[in-house]
């Protein structure tokens, strides 16, 4: 079973930066694709970036430019660097990863097997 655990969430002030993490239960962004949803208060959980095993990517065009997907070289964590960070960025965080057609960086949630339970972004003004 693979668990995922996030961290790095926190308030942070519009324009500034944040750096999330997803520690996964083994080296399985070799071989899974990964990705990272947001949920803010009151609407539906949305993509956000995904990554593949070969280094693809995929942005929701809202973080386009701001924000990078990225894996450790150990293949056990996947990290999401935020920058110049929007009051509408505002939500939590949720980390997911799939090992179905892991060549795709894939954006719907029914992508995805394994989910953690998720990090709090604030930004206030």
């Amino acid at each position: 079973q693979v668990q995922l655990v996030e961290s790095g969430g926190g308030l942070v002030q519009a324009g500034g930066s944040l750096r999330l993490s997803c520690a996964a239960s083994g080296r399985i962004f070799s071989t899974h694709r990964a990705a990272w949803f947001r949920q803010a208060p009151g609407k539906e959980r949305e993509f956000v970036a995904a990554i593949t095993p070969s280094g693809s990517t995929n942005y929701t065009d809202s973080v386009k430019g701001r924000f990078a997907i990225s894996t450790d070289n150990a293949k056990n964590t996947v990290v999401l660097q935020m920058y110049s960070l929007k009051p509408e960025d505002a939500a939590a965080y949720y980390c997911a990863a799939s090992g179905r057609g892991s060549w795709l960086p894939l954006a719907a949630r029914s992508d995805y097997q394994y989910w953690g339970g998720g990090t709090q972004v604030t930004v206030s003004l």
